[in-house]
């Protein structure tokens, strides 16, 4: 599919980038210990990643005598994508919102907020349950996971060739001091911009296989554009690491960073292409 290749060549970017940004500034070693280390963080955090997201959220277990659509719309959900049932939950917030978390599909977890039940309907919830078990459907997870680390081992990289400049330590007397100086700077803005692409492109994905799911783009339609307006209304305190893993981005004091250092893309253009019907084409 077109946004899961855009995703492949983002993450080869990525990965490329990590490559060159290792080789220049910090060499075979430092860039070997920075991905070891990278991953070594980010894979603790993915591991315990359900867990974390959960308990910061507030969430609590759903319980099915108390949310019996909840349940059902799920339970119609899994069998249509032939997944195991995730784990449901609600969180106290008053913005809608709602998210999924887990390494697998067999210990995933989707949370809705308090407000989302109150201000959709079923239909634009089932709309929004849809595309939190593309997530999970299509390991956005690990994805997410995989772009973090990479991006941290390039800031890895950066923060030791930092300290070798200032200190002199391991220089090559004809590098340029200012070339290295700008690269440090530049080369976690870049990969961190590249991580937020990624993120974008696994958003477009989770709405088209929603909507392929449902056979319908409208229900999310509509709930994206409700979601939106509450957002811009209704505040929720939420780690900054945390927001992408959302539906729409929940700080909507974010929302007005141009559209490349957002993990969003824009609520406009995904409503567009569930309307148009872009989601049915394969390529």
């Amino acid at each position: 599919m077109k946004n899961g290749f855009k995703t492949a060549v983002l993450l080869a970017g990525l990965s490329g980038f990590f490559l060159f940004i290792g080789a220049t500034l910090g060499g075979s070693t430092g860039m070997v210990i920075a991905l070891v280390a990278a991953f070594g963080m980010i894979g603790m955090s993915y591991w315990k990643r359900d867990a974390l997201a959960l308990r910061s959220a507030r969430a609590v277990p759903a319980e099915e005598e108390q949310y019996p659509q909840y349940y059902a719309i799920m339970r119609d959900l899994t069998e249509r994508a032939d997944m195991p049932m995730p784990r449901l939950y609600i969180t106290p917030d008053a913005q809608p919102n709602a998210f999924a978390t887990g390494r697998n599909p067999e210990n995933a977890a989707v949370a809705v907020t308090a407000g989302l039940m109150q201000v959709l309907s079923w239909e634009e919830i089932r709309g929004v349950l849809a595309h939190e078990l593309a997530h999970v459907r299509n390991r956005d997870i690990l994805i997410g996971s995989v772009a973090a680390a990479i991006a941290t081992a390039v800031t890895f990289i950066a923060n030791f060739a930092q300290f070798a400049l200032i200190f002199g330590g391991g220089r090559d007397s004809d590098r340029n001091p200012l070339a290295d100086l700008a690269m440090i700077i530049l080369a976690p803005l870049a990969a961190g911009l590249i991580q937020m692409s990624i993120s974008r492109s696994r958003e477009y994905e989770a709405d088209r296989t929603a909507a392929q799911l449902i056979n319908d783009g409208e229900p999310l339609a509509r709930a994206l554009e409700k979601i939106h307006a509450s957002v811009q209304r209704v505040p929720m305190k939420v780690n900054p690491a945390q927001e992408q893993m959302y539906i729409a981005n929940p700080i909507s004091a974010r929302q007005v960073a141009g559209r490349w250092f957002t993990t969003h893309p824009p609520m406009e253009e995904r409503v567009r292409r569930l309307r148009e019907g872009e989601w049915r084409s394969t390529f």
